[in-house]
């Protein structure tokens, strides 16, 4: 895979620090052995608790760490409005994902790859309570790279967080997905925001939400490249698209794909890596002022050194 390769190669330039919290999985171990030998990034290990390790990687022990007074009291002045108290906040920033998640908040990791063994819930928890979400933004999302065989890689927007964002919410994942896409591919994004009306063909109430969000999107990002609303052919293909809407420079060349909702985003992605034979590199999550990126649970060592590479990428 081209891209996948080329994310490798950018990030062993930066040689960016990031940390795997669960070393409890043998393919989160597999994966820092790898990253390590190959020099794509340094990584920190967690030692999680009653684990014994018999590896040369870095290891930390959040409950010894020098660290765990000064993470727990900048999470009690984050949290202390929703009522947290020290002796909780020294209590929650044990937990690997805490500690980890705080180790980036704090500038001691560049960023984080976790859920291998957690949940998104409790990853991208810990991800907004520690690390924050970054200026400008106002929700946490994510895109999928999709990647053919022929060189192509696109980037879909919101497909595993946002389950019907509002206009607002929908123009930031827009804004957020471009960004990752240049930040990945080094490709200027060109955006197409997906409905199952092109240009006003059909009227409803959640074609006008994704009217507004064109519009919100805009004012805040006036250079970039954004049209819609588009049906997925008018934005990808390139003669439907002059048709469908004449004059557009999205259309029929869009390589960011942005969809209403989660319904329509998983389905998308999916139907697309499994009946075209994409390869879908994520999700990456995006809107965090620092990078901490979530795994499913069926994931492989491989992917978790694929989203470390991306996490690196991310951070600059």
């Amino acid at each position: 895979m081209q891209i996948i390769e080329e994310i490798r190669k950018k990030a062993s330039l930066l040689k960016k620090t990031i940390v795997l919290p669960r070393s409890s999985d043998e393919r989160v171990i597999k994966a820092a052995e790898f990253l390590t030998r190959n020099e794509l990034c340094n990584v920190v290990l967690l030692k999680n608790e009653g684990i014994p390790l018999d590896t040369e990687l870095f290891l930390i022990e959040p409950e010894d760490s020098p660290k765990l007074e000064k993470y727990a009291s900048a999470f009690f002045e984050k949290r202390k409005r929703k009522g947290i108290t020290e002796k909780k906040a020294l209590e929650v920033v044990q937990d690997p994902l805490f500690f980890a998640a705080s180790m980036v908040a704090e500038g001691d990791a560049d960023g984080c790859v976790a859920g291998s063994v957690s949940t998104t819930g409790d990853v991208l928890r810990a991800a907004i309570q520690t690390i924050g979400l970054k200026s400008g933004s106002n929700v946490v999302s994510s895109i999928f790279l999709m990647s053919f065989d022929d060189g192509r890689v696109f980037s879909y927007g919101d497909c595993a967080v946002v389950p019907y964002p509002t206009s607002e919410q929908l123009a930031t994942i827009a804004i957020d997905s471009a960004k990752s896409h240049h930040a990945l591919t080094g490709v200027e994004p060109k955006v197409a925001m997906l409905s199952f009306s092109t240009k006003g063909s059909a009227r409803h109430e959640r074609v006008d939400l994704v009217e507004e969000a064109l519009e919100v999107a805009k004012k805040k990002e006036s250079a970039l490249k954004i049209d819609g609303t588009l049906q997925f052919d008018a934005a990808l293909i390139d003669h439907i698209g002059k048709r469908k809407a004449p004059g557009s420079d999205v259309a029929g060349n869009a390589n960011v794909f942005i969809f209403p909702n989660l319904d329509a985003g998983n389905i998308g992605y999916k139907i697309t890596e499994r009946l075209a034979g994409a390869t879908a590199t994520g999700p990456v999550i995006q809107g965090l002022a620092k990078p901490m990126m979530d795994l499913s649970r069926g994931c492989s060592w491989e992917d978790i050194v694929n989203t470390s590479c991306v996490a690196a990428l991310l951070s600059e």
